[in-house]
């Protein structure tokens, strides 16, 4: 990641931009370079920020969605910031959803890639053989459409992660967490605008995953991005980020 990590009474973040805010949240294996791409498309007209979300700092006791959502909270009053532009790929999707239902007046719109929060195949209860590098390369390229999105880099941090064993116990109540907190009865709530982003090849979140979203977020479009898995901002930036420019200039340039 070219843009470094700002330190500050106990939030981590990155910063680069001025103008309207576009919050970026990442997923459970997420990292921030995920969304170098955006950064360097938007920041140029909007201010965008990456917060750190704390999977690996919260006590484990309270570890969950609600525990993010709260964080987000705290980070977005300490920053002063209000009616921004929420964007969750994954768990940062579901992040933000929780965070839009309780906080509503903080949210200007909502854009939403691959998030759970109705149903996702991820990794499930437990990592079976986390020892072998073959089986967690298999894991990581399971999120895409093109297996060599899945780079060596990309293999080699995820299999580094849940071979430590405090992060992996982490990483396990998190998902759990996520699958228990379904949100079907409560999305009727967001009445603001959200843009679903999706890949058609996603076998994570799969497609019928955004048509049950679109179909209960009542002001809510939908986009598909095709031969693409699970984060479209990684394996198709150019066309993730003209949906995002489009939804954007309709919501924020009128």
């Amino acid at each position: 990641m070219t843009y470094p990590i700002i330190e500050e009474d106990g939030f981590k973040y990155i910063e680069a931009g001025t103008g309207e805010t576009l919050v970026l949240l990442h997923g459970l294996m997420g990292e921030l370079s995920n969304w170098e791409l955006v950064i360097e498309q938007f920041k140029d007209r909007y201010r965008v920020i990456i917060p750190i979300l704390p999977i690996y700092d919260l006590p484990i006791l309270t570890l969950g969605v609600k525990a993010l959502s709260r964080y987000l909270h705290r980070f977005l009053k300490y920053k002063n910031l209000n009616q921004v532009v929420l964007v969750g790929n994954s768990l940062g999707g579901h992040v933000g959803l929780v965070f839009t239902v309780a906080h509503q007046e903080f949210v200007k719109a909502l854009v939403l890639t691959g998030s759970s929060g109705l149903y996702e195949n991820a990794f499930g209860g437990s990592f079976p053989r986390r020892e072998s590098y073959d089986y967690i390369k298999e894991k990581v390229e399971f999120t895409f459409y093109d297996p060599a999105t899945a780079t060596k880099e990309l293999v080699d941090d995820v299999f580094k992660t849940v071979n430590d064993r405090s992060r992996v116990i982490r990483i396990l109540t998190m998902a759990k967490s996520a699958i228990r907190h379904n949100m079907a009865k409560e999305l009727s709530k967001i009445t603001i605008p959200v843009s679903l982003i999706w890949g058609k090849n996603d076998k994570v979140t799969p497609p019928e995953v955004a048509e049950e979203f679109h179909e209960l977020l009542p002001n809510s479009e939908l986009n598909w991005v095709d031969k693409c898995g699970h984060a479209p901002m990684m394996e198709h930036p150019e066309i993730f980020n003209a949906f995002l420019e489009k939804f954007l200039d309709r919501i924020l340039l009128k």
